[in-house]
């Protein structure tokens, strides 16, 4: 099953999309958020559907907004795909590189995204993004992980490279700019994705491709990371991870500029639609 939420910011609409067709959410779920998730929204969408009691709504001209409300949190892995250790002169991790972005970051898939006063070096990252669909704590293995998936949707992981390895060492400030997560367009739930490590995640820059990865190449599988997540922290419904990027950023490439104001970012991942990006000055 495929959601979205559309509307202006702050007064998105949920919907189930299917056939082609938007149907309102609204008579079963104020949001597609974490209480959504933990009531079983998921099937009472489905239940709704087939029962032919949601209404259509309009999509043309609308504007897409990520498909889940603001998480709790996003957790982000770093250096897990095996080409961009490499591009990056990175020796691949013995564990997940774990950092966190500001869950506030999270915009549309296609909003602007705002380049940092200052920023000399914002890059991007197309990354496969999960949703969490049920609170796991001290999963006894990554066969466990499965079960408390809600789905999967286009992930940005913008990053500030200045801001977050030459100021002071930490990542986390040069993720969490504003804007700095456009998420979707679409969340796809996972019964849908056959397997989530064989999809092919595709980035252009100004019409030029930069990044054309699959998850093949992940180090840590998103069953793995979420097993290993849990030893650390709580996932709860509606959390979300973003599990890495596939070689071809600006930082991996010899003289390639970084994105500048009037730039367009366009990005897509089998089966989970594409996005677009314009780059604005803060």
């Amino acid at each position: 099953m495929r959601f979205a939420r559309l509307g202006p910011v702050g007064s998105e609409i949920p919907v189930a999309l299917h056939n082609g067709e938007a149907f309102d959410l609204r008579s079963i779920a104020a949001d597609i958020n974490g209480a959504f998730f933990a009531a079983d929204g998921v099937a009472a969408a489905k239940a709704a559907l087939a029962a032919g009691t949601l209404p259509a709504v309009a999509t043309e001209g609308v504007r897409v907004g990520a498909p889940i409300a603001r998480p709790g949190k996003i957790v982000c892995v770093g250096l897990n795909y095996s080409d961009h250790a490499e591009e990056t002169g990175a020796t691949l991790p013995d564990e997940p590189v774990i950092f966190m972005k500001d869950p506030s970051t999270m915009v549309g898939p296609f909003d602007d995204v705002f380049i940092p006063r200052t920023s000399e070096k914002t890059d991007w990252e197309v990354e496969l993004g999960v949703v969490i669909g049920a609170t796991a704590r001290y999963l006894e293995s990554p066969d466990d992980a499965a079960a408390v998936i809600a789905g999967y949707a286009v992930s940005h992981d913008v990053s500030e490279r200045a801001f977050q390895l030459e100021r002071g060492g930490t990542w986390d400030k040069g993720k969490s700019c504003e804007t700095f997560n456009p998420f979707g367009p679409e969340l796809l739930t996972a019964d849908e994705v056959a397997d989530p490590q064989a999809l092919g995640l595709r980035l252009w820059v100004n019409g030029v491709e930069r990044q054309n990865g699959t998850t093949a190449n992940m180090a840590f599988g998103v069953n793995h990371i979420i097993w290993y997540l849990s030893q650390f922290m709580v996932l709860q419904p509606g959390d979300v991870i973003n599990t890495g990027t596939p070689a071809g950023v600006a930082m991996g490439i010899e003289g390639q500029p970084y994105l500048r104001a009037g730039d367009v970012v366009e990005l897509e991942i089998d089966g989970l639609g594409r996005a677009r990006q314009t780059l604005v000055q803060a």
